[in-house]
């Protein structure tokens, strides 16, 4: 493992333009609200921020990896946006800067089956009727997810490897020892602020919903609280179900 964080210390561009999944899947808080259709297509209100130590982080690496002056943006959110809008199941994608380190914007959907599905496969997200009911699955592993990475910036990848996250790297490991991992590398305090970090979702589905797994329902609303590290680290894939 310390072989592979100095290779991509020395070796690996990261470029801040580009962290279209870092701004959600780094030491941040992330919050999504919005609507899905019958059909499939959905539209969605993204915010994300980065934890000060984390934004500390990123800026110490880009010095140490020569991008130049700091930016007036960690995240720049046009860039973002522009990045995501090439993704599989994208319409469109639109972040605007609240901050240095802090987006928000709306992103349409086109197809939830489709949102980062690899070559025109089967994605993470699966859409289908079950009886007189309809079920949207998620499933999230540390098998699928560096492909999902690749999809959305080669850079993203990078950047989570940098951060040694099982999401990007594939390794097994569990949640104490990456914070461990994470402690003795950059320090306990950016640990903490990947163990504190929320990634919160309230999303308004086409009928009233009949079960929800991994979140809380009430009418045709579903709510979920997932944990940055359960996602960060994937000790045991996650799943998430919504029926209505």
């Amino acid at each position: 493992m310390m072989k592979k964080i100095v290779s991509y210390m020395t070796g690996a561009l990261l470029p801040l333009t580009a962290l279209a999944l870092g701004g959600l899947l780094s030491s941040c808080s992330g919050d999504i609200s919005g609507t899905l259709t019958a059909g499939g297509s959905g539209d969605f209100m993204v915010k994300a921020a980065l934890q000060p130590r984390m934004e500390a982080l990123i800026g110490r690496l880009s010095a140490a990896l020569g991008e130049g002056p700091a930016r007036a943006n960690i995240l720049d959110g046009a860039v973002i946006g522009a990045n995501m809008s090439k993704a599989p199941g994208v319409s469109s994608a639109f972040f605007k800067n609240s901050a240095p380190a802090a987006i928000e914007g709306p992103v349409q959907i086109s197809n939830i089956a489709e949102f980062l599905a690899p070559g025109g496969g089967k994605g993470f997200i699966s859409l289908a009727p079950e009886g007189d009911a309809i079920r949207l699955g998620i499933h999230l592993s540390r098998e699928t997810g560096p492909g999902i990475l690749s999809l959305v910036s080669p850079e993203i990848t990078d950047y989570l490897s940098v951060l040694m996250a099982p999401i990007a790297t594939g390794e097994a490991v569990s949640k104490s020892e990456y914070l461990v991992l994470v402690a003795s590398v950059y320090g306990k305090d950016v640990a903490a602020e990947i163990d504190r970090g929320r990634i919160k979702a309230s999303i308004d589905f086409p009928g009233p919903l009949r079960s929800v797994r991994g979140g809380s329902f009430s009418k045709n609303r579903a709510s979920f609280d997932i944990p940055l590290l359960d996602i960060l680290v994937l000790e045991s894939p996650l799943e998430y179900e919504v029926v209505w």
